[in-house]
């Protein structure tokens, strides 16, 4: 069964439906790109889906020890290249709520950060720039 629908809407958009909840996301090509920008483009969901991987992944970590990462955000940074015209570096900094997390915890959740399914789906050449902070 298919996971999702996308259907082409006109002036460079896009309506894609999550086929099991009807949950829908919109995508517009961006301004550099001959578009409007007035949504995510799909490379922006691309780059977005690497960073809400990365924080799902980490919160199954989190609930197999009973840790509380409530309110961990990742905020990306999408870089393109052209020649062809592809993303060619997702930056992401994961702020991670420490709640007396031990190193052993810390690299525990880094490491299931980095090697998320999104992470590891991606191509070697697109360069993956990832840091993390804590604060109390």
């Amino acid at each position: 069964m298919a996971t999702s629908q996308v259907i082409y809407i006109g002036e460079l958009s896009t309506e894609a439906t999550h086929l099991q909840s009807s949950s829908t996301i919109r995508t517009d090509a961006p301004i550099d790109n001959n578009g409007l920008g007035r949504t995510f483009s799909p490379t922006d969901l691309l780059a977005t889906s690497l960073a809400s991987c990365m924080l799902t992944i980490m919160g199954i970590r989190a609930n197999e020890s009973a840790l509380d990462i409530t309110g961990t955000k990742a905020s990306m940074t999408k870089i393109m290249a052209s020649n062809p015209r592809r993303v060619a570096e997702i930056q992401i900094e994961v702020e991670i709520i420490d709640r007396g997390l031990t190193d052993t915890q810390k690299t525990v959740l880094e490491k299931a950060a980095r090697t998320c399914p999104v992470a590891l789906s991606l191509s070697e050449s697109l360069k993956q720039t990832i840091t993390f902070k804590y604060r109390s």
